[in-house]
């Protein structure tokens, strides 16, 4: 080594020893201000209350204010008016051009709380998760600036208004969507029926030095054990800092270090923001999945803040040659479910649960696995982040939905919502900012129902690019933008049933081409949404459904049979999709959302506070999720006595195993006792689908009957049962003369 080289290799020595042990001693400090706020109401956008007389938790919304709020959330949108213009509910002059029409004497809430800082620092960063509608800050009296997105994180800069000591915070929020310009998304949905305001997410401030990790992208490359990390950062100084960019990888709830980075010295001029690309190799990173969650955390440090980020080892993409989902380079069946939190913020039960940790993860961890679930989509609304932390955790691919649906002609193209497509670009970009971490977080889901070219013309090309995981897009009724977006479905199996129009029989089902699956690409499918079946909580149909269940069971039907039909005929519908394999996921719509007795959709909740399913709708549908699933192929409501019948049984395999046990044809009376069985062994390959033909002969009696094909198999030492189920009546055989 020259004498040149040997004194820069000694600056990089010095460099990195003065600049990491500042790392260390000038973390970045989080001030959590969740918990009880202040609130109050006004009419004007300016009259900041002068008193504090009503409490509401943070992140929560106005309606669990104490004192009460009169008419909080009556808010009807002109999606909802022109759902009823459509019904003949409305006359057509009621339909409205703006955001819609207001129920309550006021247009903004304000929250306020006081807290203190024990010591300054050169940054302060004000992080409010999500907010809607809009928030606006003010600092110890100074206003700090407005965030009008409802979906994305609102960062405000407090640095020049902070002080040491107590402080003074105020943040006003839209009471309704109508004080939103018209540029900015509120949410749209036709069958939303209230609009709830709040800070419905946490709020939390950071203190550091500069330079300050504005954010960081983890890309994990399973190919070679790595990770690609985007770090962006910036100066606040007046004057230029030196400092040395340093990563650090170590399991989660594990403090050893599994991977650095090379520190890399950088200097940032004053105000400069810079973008900073690195590879840190992982040596035998194990892989995140829903079978086995493993999780990771990359702790980041200039030497005047510091960041962590956890992350998973995962990779997901679609292929439409094969029409499969792959995760990790394996093809893998997505099965799960709805939640539509925003409908289930108007729920008058919802108040607190959505931000009560047990509720939450009895919701995404404990039911999903007993129902055979590893995917959900999370549909037109985000959720809390501490959502996806849990499904992190738990080990769920989610489809992230935004919150847009605004359907075509079929709702009104004369009042049909279009977005500005620069406005929409920007929230994209605070959305996936938000949440390109979370390994749960699988697909961008651009709408739901939705009609309108300028998505994949325009939005989703602008923003794709910047998700460094390369995630695929699901661009709703429109075509897919990329050659491997997915495309979803929602065949609604009864729909004009419920509308009036020609009875659905199940018997449909018995025909390979009795349904088929959406015809409008040939790339991948993902089902999910089916069935329109929905029932209220109580067994009382939805507005829906309320000319569906008295053609099915007649008008002196109760309750409890609605609810038994719903689970018995969803689960069949699941087992037909899953079993012709035309689906890369069957998500069944609804798993939570809010249920009123003008609601249009429901959920299966017998009691939704205490999370506790109806026992019909837990028992036929985890059946039919199950990952060895059953189909039998057979729906004739009769068939004769002493008849012989061809009943095909469809297995599917969603494991990376091959599965070997025995499937039993049984029927039973209505005491539960058997009358006639017969059994026969199956062997299904890794992945596989097979279809075993059975001569099955019926015995000589008459009456209603259950018929019943259950397979049995071995694993981890016990023995996995899984069946399907149909009602059938047996008659005497017809005589011919």
């Amino acid at each position: 080594m020259n004498r040149k080289e040997t004194f820069k290799y000694l600056v990089l020595i010095l460099v990195t020893a003065a600049t990491l042990p500042v790392a260390l001693a000038t973390e970045r400090t989080t001030l959590s201000l969740d918990g009880s706020w202040d609130i109050e109401d006004s009419l004007q956008p300016d009259t900041i209350p002068v008193a504090w007389k009503h409490k509401a938790p943070v992140p929560g919304l106005a309606h669990s204010a104490q004192p009460a709020f009169p008419h909080v959330d009556e808010f009807v949108s002109r999606m909802l008016v022109q759902n009823r213009v459509g019904a003949g509910e409305l006359p057509k002059s009621a339909i409205a051009f703006d955001a819609g029409v207001t129920h309550q004497d006021r247009n903004w809430f304000w929250y306020h709380r006081t807290f203190d800082v024990p010591a300054l620092r050169h940054v302060a960063i004000l992080r409010i998760n999500k907010a809607q509608f809009g928030a606006a800050v003010w600092l110890n009296g100074v206003k700090i600036g407005e965030h009008l997105p409802c979906f994305t994180a609102a960062i405000f800069d407090l640095s020049a208004a902070i002080r040491q000591g107590r402080n003074e915070l105020i943040v006003r929020v839209g009471a309704h969507p109508g004080v939103l310009p018209p540029t900015v998304s509120p949410g749209t949905d036709f069958e939303k029926i209230r609009w709830t305001p709040g800070i419905y997410d946490s709020v939390s401030i950071a203190l550091s030095d500069s330079p300050r990790i504005e954010s960081v992208q983890v890309a994990p490359k399973i190919k070679d054990s790595s990770i690609v990390v985007q770090t962006s950062l910036r100066n606040f100084g007046k004057d230029a800092v030196s400092f040395t960019l340093t990563q650090r990888v170590h399991a989660w709830k594990s403090d050893v270090v599994l991977a650095s980075s090379q520190p890399q010295p950088l200097t940032l001029a004053p105000g400069e923001v810079k973008v900073v690309l690195q590879t840190v190799t992982v040596p035998g990173a194990r892989l995140w999945s829903p079978e086995s969650p493993n999780l990771y955390v990359l702790e980041t440090g200039t030497g005047g803040d510091t960041a962590s980020t956890r992350f998973g080892m995962r990779e997901f993409r679609f292929d439409t040659a094969t029409k499969r989902a792959y995760l990790n380079g394996r093809v893998y069946f997505m099965r799960g479910s709805n939640i539509t939190l925003h409908r289930f913020f108007e729920d008058p039960l919802s108040g607190t649960l959505p931000w009560d940790e047990s509720w939450v993860r009895k919701l995404l961890v404990e039911i999903p696995h007993e129902m055979h679930w590893n995917s959900f989509r999370f549909c037109i609304g985000p959720v809390p982040d501490r959502w996806l932390d849990i499904a992190d955790e738990a080990g769920l691919l989610i489809q992230n939905e935004y919150f847009v649906w605004t359907g075509n002609a079929w709702h009104g193209a004369e009042n049909q919502v279009h977005f500005n497509s620069d406005q929409m670009i920007q929230e994209y970009k605070e959305w996936m900012r938000d949440n390109w971490n979370h390994p749960s977080v699988a697909i961008w889901d651009a709408n739901n129902e939705t009609w309108d070219p300028a998505f994949g013309e325009k939005i989703i090309p602008a923003v794709r690019g910047i998700d460094l995981s390369h995630r695929p897009w699901e661009n709703s009724y429109n075509p897919p933008e990329g050659a491997d977006d997915p495309v979803e479905d929602h065949p609604y199996e009864f729909q004009p049933m419920a509308d009036g129009g020609p009875p659905f029989s199940m018997t449909a089902l018995e025909n390979p081409g009795g349904l088929t699956p959406g015809a409008r690409s040939g790339h991948a499918l993902i089902l999910n949404e089916y069935g329109w079946l929905w029932l209220n909580r109580n067994g009382t149909p939805t507005e829906l459904t309320k000319n569906l269940y008295p053609a099915l069971l007649g008008k002196d039907a109760t309750a409890q049979q609605r609810l038994a039909l719903n689970a018995y005929l969803l689960a069949g519908i699941t087992e037909y999709w899953r079993a012709y394999r035309n689906y890369a996921g069957v998500l069944h719509f609804v798993y939570l959302t809010s249920s009123d007795p003008g609601g249009y959709t429901s959920d299966h909740f017998r009691d939704v506070q205490k999370l506790e399913l109806h026992s019909d709708f837990r028992d036929y549908m985890s059946n039919a999720f199950a990952p060895v699933g059953v189909y039998l192929s057979f729906w004739q409501p009769t068939t004769e006595s002493g008849s012989l019948r061809s009943l095909p049984v469809m297995l599917v395999n969603d494991e990376y195993r091959e599965v070997e046990g025995t499937l039993t044809l049984a029927l039973e009376n209505l005491q539960g006792e058997q009358v006639a069985a017969q059994t026969a062994k199956f062997k299904i390959d890794p992945l596989g689908q097979e279809t075993i033909y059975n001569n099955f002969k019926f015995p000589q009696t008459t009456g209603d009957f259950l018929l019943r094909a259950i397979i049995r198999y071995p694993e981890n030492n016990k023995e996995i049962s899984t069946q399907s189920r149909r009602h059938v009546k047996l008659v005497a055989p017809q005589t011919t003369k």
